[in-house]
């Protein structure tokens, strides 16, 4: 069995559209950009995020997109407006969009290890 190989790719988010980015990270963690790409191995990079409190949202996301969850009690319905997170851990709203563009697999856990984000 062949050794896997794992580069680190350092992203710049300064400026960068946060779809866009998540779509680059998601891509490079999947290991979809290597030649020696399948889809039931883990076999992607390790990838450091730089200036993530500098990414740029376009249209009103910041102001109308919520994340919502439920506690599993009666009445636990928490909902949370993206600016409010953004302004408390800007890390954590890539990290959420990077997330919903994995495979949602046992993989998924393994893949999300490797994304570093430095504020």
């Amino acid at each position: 069995m062949e050794k896997i190989e794992r580069k680190t790719h350092q992203i710049d988010a300064t400026g960068k559209p946060l779809g866009r980015l998540a779509t680059q990270v998601a891509t490079i963690l999947r290991g979809k950009n290597k030649a020696s790409f399948t889809p039931h191995i883990d076999g992607g990079d390790y990838v450091e995020i730089l200036n993530c409190s500098k990414i740029k949202f376009t249209g009103k996301k910041l102001e109308q997109k919520e994340y919502i969850w439920h506690t599993n009690y009666p009445g636990g319905l928490r909902r949370k407006k993206m600016a409010d997170v953004f302004s408390a851990q800007p890390g954590k709203v890539l990290r959420e969009a990077v997330m919903g563009m994995l495979p949602k697999n046992k993989l998924r856990d393994l893949m999300i290890k490797r994304l570093k984000i430095k504020q």
